[in-house]
């Protein structure tokens, strides 16, 4: 066969090895990838495209093939097929389809397993008339057709060169079918899932992460290591040959070579492929912070708590300065609360060349005769300072103060904070946990209490209350409900506290003095018509305030504040794991191995019943399996009574966590998507002990 067919100045066809089979205009954009990737040496199938110009002729004869344009075809058709032995597979290339904005996949028409030349003419006539199912009002986009041998794989797939749901450039995706990718692409089955490197490790199979996979389930795998690599190899080759990270359909044939069928850019990342960063996320902060904050909510309650766990992170010098000087720690998104996840261990970190860097090892060994030293003086560390909080708090009436005097009490208690979320963090990493929590305590007071004693009153005769309810700058304090009943094992209201809770209770305690401490303020500036209401004092930061109560004069982009404050409060929830754009936007960091369905045994055993999701609205009932984005504190009173509870952040050693273990309430936190993949109403079994959510039918999720 020539590589070309042309009369009266119209060329027919072009084989994929003819130069000018690479434009677009000529041969539609997935045949002109193809002869691009021909050309760079990446395996492919050989083959012909049939232009774009007998679609134009195909449209001035009423939608035939022209007589002119079959006599033309029908030499290429005989080469490719061996006279009519072997079955073609003849696809769209249409020049609007993988492009970089859109790749109108599955816009247009695909015929496998054609045979003889009636069946090629029906085919091509079948995918040139599909063009008009995404005409315009200026008619159809011009359609090139390709035609290559069929061949029928053993297995085939799609691969991402990125992460399409994250933008991650360290992860290639890739989803495998026995056989061809036709069925999958098109919906009708099920894929395995890879997660693999760059340079072909894998990461993860079926959302089970690296360090689970067993060798011995090899033979259950469709993809061998080996082949993983080379499906690596392939997207960097095709990164490589059009620019950009590629969406690839590929297949093994029968002989185990790998062949690329197609391959279009990565559309749909957006932003999503710019946003770098630490992962972060809620987690550990959720139960703490689970509702938007003002701006001087921030500077009171956030800028401790980040100096203390970065001052605690240096003490213990169990994080190199230069990781912990390039993270955030602990910071705010739309007035959100977040932590860096990988900081924390909630998510790994990507550590390259550790294995040959000698300082981590010794840095760890200088930590450890540190630590050591460190846990043998803590216990009296934490006693001096729970008796300097508990002093400090019992001579304090803010009332009695004066503005600047009240100023510089907030000054104070952020120093305090700072202290007792240093220690908490010491204490609740190298000390042993006592043997209740202040939320438990506190709901076993909330049980006993009679339900006609104001609230006000019921908290300063119990402060352990506070517990329960998150801080809040002129927030009206509301108590949760009583709880349904009590935990499996009481050990009495008066149990001692362990040193973290302790430390955890003082600092709320705190928080609460401040709280209120700037809400007298802002009543004091609201009364002398400084601010138009009490209220307006959240949404100055601390320096703002200060130059208010001096200048007696609000700051001139108070109303632009109020704009800012109304639109975090409706913002929608942040991910729970995510990274930032340049522009401070969120884009969910999809995990490795993020399982469906499963996530970290939180400990409470095994459980069953039916999925209620927390609102304002409804209540679980005894039985129930709760499923929750973030551990609040104001879902300690459902817990008792619980078959379990699931929540998408979080760690084992949250306060609701260990509160849910003290109730024997199977829990499993970190479970990706728990909202989504677990609709109210589903009967699901939860076990605190593997982390795993299945259905009552025992099938994970």
């Amino acid at each position: 066969m020539s590589t070309t067919s042309t009369a009266a100045g119209v060329t027919y066809f072009l084989t994929l090895d003819d130069p000018r089979a690479r434009d677009p205009e000529v041969s539609g954009s997935k045949a002109a990838s193809l002869a691009l990737a021909r050309a760079h040496g990446i395996p492919t199938i050989p083959g012909f495209v049939v232009t774009t110009a007998v679609h134009e002729r195909f449209l001035q004869a009423a939608r035939q093939v022209p007589d002119e344009a079959a006599k033309r075809l029908r030499e290429a058709w005989a080469a490719t097929s061996r006279g009519g032995e072997l079955p073609l597979v003849v696809r769209s290339s249409s020049t609007v389809e993988d492009v970089g904005a859109s790749s109108m996949a599955g816009q247009f028409r695909s015929v496998l397993d054609v045979r003889g030349w009636p069946a090629f003419l029906d085919a091509l006539a079948a995918v040139l008339t599909s063009a008009d199912q995404v005409g315009g009002s200026a008619g159809p986009s011009p359609m090139g057709v390709l035609v290559q041998p069929f061949v029928v794989p053993t297995c085939g797939g799609v691969m991402f060169g990125v992460d399409p749901v994250s933008g991650d450039a360290s992860h290639v995706v890739v989803e495998v079918v026995a056989g061809g990718p036709d069925a999958l692409v098109s919906g009708r089955v099920s894929a395995q899932h890879y997660v693999a490197s760059p340079r072909g490790r894998v990461l993860a199979v079926d959302h089970r992460p690296q360090h689970l996979l067993s060798v011995h389930r090899d033979g259950q795998r469709l993809l061998s290591r080996r082949q993983v690599r080379a499906l690596a190899d392939l997207a960097d080759r095709a990164r490589r040959a059009f620019g950009c990270p590629q969406d690839v359909e590929w297949a093994f044939d029968r002989d185990g070579t790998l062949l690329l069928l197609q391959s279009r850019p990565v559309t749909a990342t957006g932003e999503t492929a710019r946003a770098t960063g630490p992962v972060l996320g809620a987690g550990p902060v959720a139960e703490s912070f689970p509702d938007p904050l003002g701006q001087l909510e921030n500077d009171l309650w956030v800028g401790p708590l980040r100096t203390g766990v970065v001052d605690a992170l240096r003490e213990t010098r169990a994080v190199a300065t230069g990781r912990l000087d390039g993270s955030p720690v602990v910071t705010t998104v739309h007035g959100r609360v977040v932590a860096d996840l990988e900081l924390f261990g909630y998510v790994p970190e990507r550590r390259a060349g550790s294995l040959l860097d000698p300082r981590p090892p010794l840095r760890r060994l200088r930590a450890a005769w540190h630590v050591g030293r460190l846990r043998a003086l803590l216990p009296e560390r934490v006693s001096a300072l729970v008796g300097e909080v508990d002093d400090f708090l019992a001579g304090v009436v803010p009332t009695d103060l004066s503005d600047d005097q009240l100023l510089a009490l907030l000054d104070e208690c952020r120093a305090l904070l700072t202290r007792l979320h240093h220690a908490e963090v010491l204490a609740g990493t190298l000390l042993p946990p006592g043997p209740r929590t202040a939320a438990a305590i506190a709901l076993d007071v909330l049980a006993d209490h009679a339900e006609d004693i104001d609230e006000g009153e019921m908290v300063r005769r119990h402060p352990v209350l506070l517990s329960l309810c998150p801080p809040a700058v002129g927030a009206p304090l509301t108590l949760p409900p009583s709880p349904v009943r009590r935990p499996r094992a009481r050990t009495g209201a008066g149990a001692d506290l362990g040193p973290r809770e302790q430390l955890r209770l003082r600092a709320r305690w705190v928080q609460e003095l401040t709280g209120r401490t700037a809400w007298l303020l802002g009543r004091r500036l609201a009364g002398r018509g400084v601010l138009d209401a009490a209220a307006s004092v959240a949404l100055l930061d601390l320096a703002a305030l200060r130059v208010t109560v001096a200048e007696g004069r609000p700051p001139g982009d108070l109303h632009d504040r109020a704009e800012r404050a109304l639109g975090d409060a409706f913002s929608p929830p942040l991910p729970a794991q995510f990274r930032l754009t340049p522009a401070g936007e969120p884009v969910p960091a999809a995990r490795v191995g993020a399982r469906p369905g499963a996530g970290t045994g939180a400990g409470g055993g095994r459980g069953s019943g039916r999925v209620v999701h927390a609102s304002a609205r409804s209540r679980p009932a005894p039985g129930d399996v709760l499923v929750v984005r973030d551990l609040a504190p104001e879902l300690a009173p459902w817990l008792p009574g619980l078959a379990g509870l699931v929540a998408e952040t979080g760690g084992t050693l949250s306060h609701l966590a260990i509160l849910a273990r003290e109730y024997g309430v199977p829990t499993v936190v970190g479970v990706h998507d728990a909202l989504r993949r677990f609709p109210a109403g589903t009967q699901v079994l939860v076990d605190g002990t593997t982390g795993e959510v299945q259905d009552a039918g025992g099938d994970a999720t």
